[in-house]
């Protein structure tokens, strides 16, 4: 059976990696190639390594001024003769990125059969997130099977009209990446986990905090830096902030935050070092999707800097907790969990919604 894995960004690369993994034990079953489009070339290359993975293609579309029609273009223009050379049974897609939501196009347009990855998850907003939300409704309606990481994506594609026999609910395989991964990065030699070592006061809570949501540019940014500049005066508080690339994330974040001595301003860092610092954190801030999926498992409270998530299993159980971007909120919700044990270990003892490790086994036995 032949199967192509096409992606394009870093959490991408992290959920597709234990399925490759696993496809590598199995090549008397599959004859598998990986293409990476490089919609984000340096985050992604960081997580090929770190897993051992050498694409059989890479369409290196990343570009200065890069922008959203042109990347959706440029997957479908140099993807098909891919497909058309390699004539996979299937293509495997993840997510919700533009990646994801092209490559799909472009088997349809091949008419080779698509499976979605991480399939079902639905704000029902299409501009929050965006263009997420109906990249993902668009690979939907065009993938053949769909393995969903919960019962409550599974009902979302249900009530979209998408057949029950089409449908598997799996987990997620950020799982699976994540149980590699944290025992791993605590015996190997890496450059910024030395560093963090050395910034890192283990007298102090930490606050890890991560941003990039297109939504929340313009006031949302600048009501987050405020509330950590109002925590970074708590004497028992230290914060800690991979900034993402984006001018238009780091611009404000460096204007508010620079030379605050408790706030550390760090470039983004490579999987292995971010899972390190996760699993050291006492209270992750975040707009990432992933990152709400990865703390039950390392039982770590989230608070959710969006107004809405596709991902309520994390909120159900209480792992996470929506906050949007008022300055105010963010600040009380974040010295309340920081003050109170139970809260903390409330986290430390919950299942995670989001599977045991095993996905990617579940989604090759389906297939």
């Amino acid at each position: 059976m032949k199967i192509l894995l096409v992606f394009g960004t870093r959490p991408e690369a992290i959920k597709m990696a234990p399925i490759i993994k696993l496809l590598e034990k199995n090549t008397h079953i599959f004859n598998f190639k990986v293409c990476v489009t490089a919609q984000h070339r340096q985050m992604l290359d960081q997580v090929l390594n770190f897993f051992d993975i050498i694409p059989d293609y890479d369409l290196n579309l990343m570009k200065k001024q890069q922008n959203l029609s042109n990347l959706t273009s440029d997957v479908l223009i140099f993807l098909k003769p891919i497909l058309e050379d390699y004539k996979p049974d299937y293509v495997f897609v993840h997510g919700d990125t533009t990646t994801s939501m092209a490559s799909a196009l472009a088997s349809f347009y091949s008419s080779i059969k698509v499976c979605h990855i991480e399939a079902g998850l639905r704000t029902y907003n299409k501009y929050s997130p965006y263009p997420e939300e109906m990249n993902r409704q668009i690979t939907s309606k065009l993938a053949d099977l769909h393995f969903a990481p919960t019962e409550t994506a599974k009902k979302n594609l249900l009530n979209e009209g998408i057949s029950e026999d089409k449908i598997f609910v799996v987990g997620n395989t950020v799982i699976d990446a994540l149980l590699i991964a944290k025992d791993k990065v605590e015996s190997i030699n890496d450059g910024q986990i030395t560093l963090l070592s050395k910034i890192l006061n283990s007298q102090k809570k930490i606050i890890l905090v991560t941003g990039h949501r297109r939504e929340n540019i313009g006031d949302g940014f600048i009501n987050i830096c405020n509330a950590l500049k109002i925590l970074s005066k708590y004497e028992n508080i230290q914060i800690i902030f991979p900034v993402h690339l984006n001018p238009n994330v780091k611009g404000p974040v460096y204007d508010i935050l620079a030379d605050i001595p408790t706030i550390h301003l760090i470039e983004p860092l490579d999987y292995p070092a971010f899972v390190w610092l996760m699993k050291r954190s006492d209270i992750i801030l975040t707009d990432s999707g992933g990152i709400q999926e990865e703390a039950p498992s390392l039982g770590k409270p989230v608070l959710v800097m969006r107004n809405n998530t596709e991902r309520p299993e994390a909120i159900e159980c209480g792992t996470a907790k929506l906050v949007g971007t008022n300055t105010d909120t963010i600040v009380n919700e974040c010295i309340n969990i920081l003050n109170d044990d139970k809260l903390l270990l409330k986290n430390l003892t919950n299942m995670n919604p989001y599977g045991m490790g095993n996905t990617s086994q579940l989604i090759l036995n389906h297939i």
